[in-house]
C-alpha cells in the first residue's frame, strides 16, 4: 500500500523566547492522501498557520523549537522523507516546486518593487527550465485561470496597483504555476468576492482532481468548508479536538467547540438576534447546534416584506441624512502620451449619488476592484474625489480647509481592509490604541487613558497583558481586532469599516458583530459595512448597496435585495454565495 502524501506524527511546537515559553502546537498527527482537500478549521491563534508553516519549515528558529515528531512527505507514493531534517537547500528545491504554499497575507507578500508578472515568472523559471517568453505566456495563462481583467497588463502592474482581491489572485496563481503535489491553501479566499472566490475554489478543486494533488485548505469560513473539502480537522489552543468527514461534522459535531463554531454563523440568523459564541458552547450554556434555515420562498418574502415595512416605519420617522454623495467621482489616469499627457481613465467610482441616515449600518457590496473601497476612503477624504460633493451633517468636506478636516477627523473613522499595514510595527498595540486619544486631546492623564486601552481591548477580546505587545507578534484575526479597537477609541459618529471582519474567524467575527450592534445601541453611530461576505452584510446592514465597475447597480433593504435581488449581477452574487451544508 502506497504511503500517504503527507504524514505529520506527534509534532509539537513550542516558541521559547526571554519572556517565557509557549507551546504553540500539541502533538499533532495527520495524513493528507493524493487528490483530497483537508480542511483544517479553527480560532485565530488555535494553531491552524503554525501547523502549515511547519510543513514548509518556514518558522522562524529560534524561537520556533520543534520539540518532537516527524512530518513525512512522500511525493512518489514510496520513499517518505522527514521535512524537519532537510537541509535549507533541499527545503528550497522543495517549497514552490512540490510543495506550494498561498499565504493570508497578499498585501504583504508580495514583491513590491517587482511587477506582478515578473514575480510568477521568478517562480516559475526558478523551478522549470524555460525561456523567459514561455514563461511570460505561461504567467499571462496563470493570470487569465485565476480569472484576473486585462492579464497582459496586469503582468506589468506592480502590486500596489491592484486590489486586495486581485493581489490575493497573484498569489494563487503563483503557488499553482509548478503543479504541485501538495498545495497548502492559508485563507486563500479571505480577500475574495464571492464570484471570484467560487471561481478559485473551482478552479482547486479541478486542479486537485486533474493533478491528483493533495490540498491543505485553512479556513475560518465554514461555508467555503463545505463547499470544497471532504474532510475537516477542527483545532483548538493548539491541539486536534474533532475530525472527520465534512457531511459528519456539519450533521452531527460531536466537541463543544464545533457546536459552537457552527452555530455562530450569520446565516443562521435573523437580523438583530444576538450571535452565539462559542464560550457558551465551552462552558456548558449551550449544547445544541441550530440547523440551517431553508427558508421556502414564501417565508423569505415575508421576511424582506417585515423588513421593508420596519425600514420604511424607521426612515418616516428619523430620515435624518448624515452623509450624502452628490454625483462622486474618482478617476486615476490609466495612460498617458510620451509628454505626460492623460489619454485615458480608470473610472474607479464613476459619478455616484447616495445618501446614508443616521444610526443605520450600510452595506456596501460588490466584487473586488468594483470601487468599494475607493469610495468608502472618499467619503473620508483620504482619497481626493475628481468631481462631486460630499457632505457630512451637512458639511461640505469636499470645501473643507486640512485644518477643520482634521478636528472632524475624531468623528469620522475608518477600519482598513489590511490590519498589517495599517499598524506601526514600531509601536505597541497599546500606544498605536491610546495614540489617537492623545492626539485629539480626548483623555490627557496617562493612566487614564491606558485603562481606557485596556478596556477596549477586552472588548474586541483580548487581553490586558497584550497591551505591551508589538503587531507582529499577533496572528492576523488578532491585529484585525487591534485596528478595530482603536477605531472604537475616539466614539466617532461615523465609521466606514471596510472588509473589517474578512480576516477573522467566525467565533471571532460573532463577536465584532455583536460588538458593532451593542455599540450602535450605545453610541448610535452610523456605518458604511464593506464586505464580500454577503451573509455578513445581510446580518448586519438596515440596506444594501451593490456596485458594479464603479456605479451603483441596485440599492434596497437588506433582507430584499439578499433574497429577491433585481438586477442580474446582484442575482449572480448572491448564487455564488456559499450555502453549506
Amino acid at each position: 500500500m502506497s504511503s500517504p502524501l503527507l504524514h505529520i506524527n506527534n509534532l509539537q511546537v513550542d516558541f521559547v523566547t526571554d519572556i517565557g515559553h509557549t507551546t504553540a502546537i500539541s502533538n499533532i498527527s495527520l495524513e493528507i492522501k493524493r487528490g483530497e482537500i483537508v480542511a483544517i478549521v479553527g480560532e485565530s491563534g488555535s494553531g491552524k498557520s503554525v501547523t502549515s508553516l511547519s510543513i514548509l519549515q518556514l518558522l522562524p528558529a529560534p524561537p520556533a523549537r520543534y520539540v518532537q515528531g516527524e512530518i513525512l512527505f512522500c511525493p512518489d507514493g514510496k520513499t517518505p522523507v522527514n521535512l524537519l531534517t532537510q537541509s535549507p537547500q533541499q527545503m528550497r528545491r522543495i517549497r514552490g516546486n512540490q510543495i506550494a504554499m498561498i499565504f493570508q497575507e497578499p498585501m504583504t507578500s508580495l514583491n513590491p518593487v517587482f511587477t506582478c508578472g515578473n514575480q510568477v515568472m521568478e517562480a516559475i523559471r526558478l523551478h522549470k527550465p524555460m525561456s523567459k517568453k514561455t514563461a511570460t505566456e505561461k504567467t499571462i495563462e496563470l493570470f487569465r485561470k485565476v480569472k484576473l481583467p486585462n492579464p497582459e497588463q496586469l503582468f506589468h502592474r506592480y502590486p500596489h496597483q491592484l486590489s486586495g482581491g486581485q493581489k490575493q489572485r497573484v498569489m494563487i496563481a503563483m503557488a499553482m504555476s509548478c503543479n504541485p503535489a501538495l498545495l497548502i491553501c492559508d485563507e486563500p479566499t479571505t480577500a475574495l468576492d464571492v464570484t471570484v472566490q467560487k471561481t478559485i475554489l473551482q478552479l482547486v478543486k479541478s486542479l486537485q482532481q486533474t493533478e491528483q494533488m493533495g490540498v491543505i485548505f485553512i479556513t475560518h469560513d465554514l461555508s467555503v468548508v463545505a463547499e470544497i473539502a471532504d474532510r475537516a480537522i477542527v483545532m483548538y489552543k493548539g491541539a486536534i479536538v474533532e475530525e472527520g468527514s465534512v457531511a459528519q461534522l456539519f450533521k452531527d459535531p460531536q466537541h463543544p467547540y464545533t457546536k459552537g463554531l457552527l452555530a455562530c454563523r450569520p446565516i443562521l440568523h435573523q437580523k438583530g438576534e444576538r450571535l452565539p459564541v462559542v464560550s457558551d458552547f465551552l462552558e456548558g450554556r449551550k449544547t445544541e447546534v441550530r440547523s440551517r434555515q431553508s427558508e421556502s420562498p414564501q417565508s423569505e418574502t415575508s421576511n424582506a416584506k417585515n423588513e421593508d415595512q420596519r425600514h420604511t416605519k424607521d426612515k418616516a420617522q428619523a430620515k435624518e441624512v448624515l452623509i450624502k454623495a452628490e454625483g462622486v467621482k474618482v478617476w486615476f489616469p490609466a495612460s498617458k502620451t510620451w509628454l505626460g499627457k492623460t489619454t485615458g481613465f480608470t473610472k474607479a467610482v464613476d459619478d455616484v449619488s447616495f445618501e446614508v441616515y443616521k444610526g443605520e449600518t450600510l452595506g456596501l457590496v460588490g466584487e473586488s476592484g468594483c470601487g468599494k473601497t475607493t469610495l468608502g476612503r472618499t467619503l473620508l477624504r483620504l482619497i481626493e474625489p475628481t468631481d462631486g460633493k460630499i457632505y457630512y451633517n451637512h458639511t461640505d468636506l469636499t470645501a473643507t480647509t486640512s485644518n477643520a478636516l482634521k478636528a472632524l477627523r475624531k468623528d469620522i473613522q475608518i477600519v482598513f481592509q489590511d490590519p498589517y499595514s495599517s499598524l506601526n510595527p514600531r509601536l505597541t498595540i497599546g500606544s498605536a490604541i491610546a495614540e489617537p486619544l492623545k492626539v485629539h486631546g480626548l483623555i490627557p492623564d496617562t493612566q487614564q487613558r491606558k485603562d481606557r486601552v485596556i478596556e477596549l481591548l477586552e472588548k474586541v477580546n483580548l487581553q490586558a497583558d497584550h497591551f505591551y505587545r508589538y503587531p507582529h507578534e499577533f496572528s492576523g484575526g488578532q491585529r484585525q481586532r487591534i485596528v478595530i479597537a482603536r477605531t472604537l477609541a475616539l466614539n466617532p459618529s461615523f465609521v466606514v469599516c471596510d472588509e473589517s471582519v474578512s480576516a477573522l474567524d467566525v467565533s471571532v467575527q460573532a463577536q465584532v458583530l455583536n460588538l458593532l450592534n451593542d455599540l450602535k445601541k450605545e453610541f448610535g453611530f452610523t456605518i458604511i459595512f464593506i464586505s464580500h461576505d454577503l451573509s455578513v452584510v445581510r446580518y448586519i446592514s438596515n440596506r444594501i448597496m451593490v456596485m458594479n465597475k464603479g456605479k451603483i447597480e441596485e440599492t434596497g433593504n437588506a433582507d430584499q435585495v439578499f433574497y429577491h435581488p433585481q438586477k442580474a449581477y446582484t442575482q449572480q452574487l448572491i448564487a455564488s454565495v456559499p450555502k453549506g451544508l
